[in-house]
């Protein structure tokens, strides 16, 4: 099981990231997405929202499982090209200071279908790069 954690601290209000990182446009500053919103049918963040995301070679339906403004929300893939066995993502802030120091973690697995242990040693790399872009992006959009 690939377990992964990215944390960082932003200097802005934790109302205002939790604003901007639970909007799945917020997604495409990772270098890899190329399209992220809401599916059909979710209008806005909520337990039981869908998401959808669009990468270089891969594709998500995420269903957000837990929503607690400004503190932490929870998601699952519960679909996906390659194939996911998600045990879920949290992200979790935290005020600091003038700040929110942001942590997010996440954990699955691929099964076989979805290219098992080698495709994991893939995106095991991968997707920490992408969370901290996508947290990266979130600094450059509201520390300006």
């Amino acid at each position: 099981m690939a377990e992964l954690r990215v944390e960082r601290t932003i200097a802005a209000p934790p109302h205002e990231v939790f604003d901007w990182l639970a909007d799945p446009g917020s997604l495409t500053s990772a270098p890899l997405v190329l399209r992220a919103r809401w599916a059909r049918g979710t209008a806005a963040p909520s337990v039981g929202a869908m998401r959808e995301v669009v990468a270089a070679g891969m594709w998500f339906r995420e269903e957000i499982t837990a929503y607690d403004p400004p503190r932490s929300y929870s998601y699952r893939i519960v679909r996906s090209f390659p194939a996911f066995d998600h045990e879920g993502g949290t992200l979790t802030f935290t005020p600091s200071g003038a700040g929110t120091h942001v942590d997010w973690v996440s954990s699955y697995t691929h099964p076989l279908r979805g290219g098992g242990k080698p495709m994991e040693a893939v995106s095991s790399r991968l997707l920490p790069w992408n969370f901290n872009a996508v947290l990266a992006g979130c600094a450059k959009a509201l520390e300006g």
